[in-house]
């Protein structure tokens, strides 16, 4: 199904305008009900009660603006597609909406993350759509699984700061749009726009100071949707290396940031589940910057590394190993940098 520009910006102005209306209802929801993120614990760095649910209100206004796109179309094999993608995704939101309300351990999560992961993976095996496989089916399907749960924890441990995740998502998928209009996979362009649409229509709430956070509901959610997407996505790049950086890339600083909150905990002795402010961050307040020029200096470095993605899906193939090269040892230096910045020396739960 081919789409034109005004399609693409029909879904992102559907999913904005539908997410930023449900978000203050489940807000209210989310104080009645009292599913609330209370600032007890000392990596917490909001003062008062912040609700949770913003997670239903960015899955309701995905499936709406999705499944409503497809029924105007009256395409039956849009439908099937979009539902391999949908469907895993939101079992994954009711997972994190359950841990929302009655916080489950760490060990059930990551159980559900590789189940819901080795399904995804078996229908890209069956239905070949790798966007760029290995040729060997066991490694495929093991960096298919490896990548899906690695991102969708990298989006939830990322959401540690008020506007840090839904930015930055937001940024990551307007990319991806970009990277697939181009190359005209309009599938892969049509979701990436309705996400990047629904994060900013959350953004408008959950921007500093927040008044509603995504939860895990949201976090898990958007996770599985990027994860999934930069999988079947297919990069131009001749060189398999370069494909594969290609969705590295476009992530580059959830990934950072939970890279270097693990290997800080692991360094200090403790469980990389437990929590703390031991993020990009909240390191970047150390170093002196308040909280909006923290969330900023992500949003540009999430800006700096997907043109870099953007860059490699377009340049000649004799600088695609370059560029790759490149980007890796800026990401490479920025880790070593984060890792030298002071420590948190107070963990206890993963906050949002």
């Amino acid at each position: 199904m081919e789409l034109d520009a005004s399609d693409f910006f029909l879904l992102f102005s559907t999913a904005l305008v539908t997410v930023g209306f449900l978000t203050p209802l489940a807000r209210r929801l989310a104080f009645f009900l009292t599913v609330l993120d209370l600032p007890s614990e000392s990596h917490k760095t909001h003062q008062q009660p912040v609700p949770y649910l913003g997670g239903v209100a960015i899955m309701i206004g995905s499936l709406f603006t999705t499944y409503s796109a497809i029924l105007v179309s009256g395409n039956p094999e849009a439908l099937s597609i979009a539902s391999t993608v949908m469907i895993p995704a939101v079992l994954m939101g009711i997972i994190g909406l359950v841990d929302d309300i009655r916080k489950l351990g760490p060990f059930p999560r990551f159980i559900a993350q590789n189940i819901v992961a080795v399904a995804i993976a078996g229908v890209l095996l069956s239905t070949n759509t790798f966007g760029s496989p290995t040729g060997m089916v066991l490694l495929d399907l093991l960096l298919s699984v490896f990548w899906i749960v690695g991102i969708t924890n990298s989006i939830n441990f990322f959401d540690n700061i008020d506007g840090g995740a839904s930015g930055t998502v937001a940024i990551s998928t307007l990319f991806l749009f970009v990277l697939a209009f181009m190359s005209g996979q309009y599938f892969i362009g049509g979701l990436s726009i309705v996400v990047s649409g629904a994060t900013i229509g959350f953004l408008i709430w959950n921007r500093p100071p927040a008044r509603i956070y995504m939860g895990d509901a949201g976090a898990l959610f958007l996770g599985l949707l990027l994860a999934t997407l930069t999988i079947r996505f297919d990069p131009n790049p001749i060189f398999l290396s370069a494909s594969f950086a290609i969705p590295f890339l476009l992530l580059a600083i959830p990934i950072l940031d939970t890279t270097v909150a693990v290997l800080s905990r692991i360094r200090r002795g403790v469980s990389p589940f437990q929590g703390g402010q031991d993020h990009l961050s909240h390191r970047l307040m150390r170093l002196g910057l308040n909280k909006r020029k923290s969330i900023l200096t992500l949003w540009l470095l999430s800006i700096f590394f997907c043109s870099f993605a953007l860059a490699i899906s377009n340049s000649v193939y004799t600088l695609e190993r370059f560029l790759v090269v490149i980007g890796g040892i800026c990401w490479l230096m920025l880790l070593v940098f984060f890792l030298f910045t002071k420590d948190d020396q107070s963990l206890n739960q993963e906050s949002n």
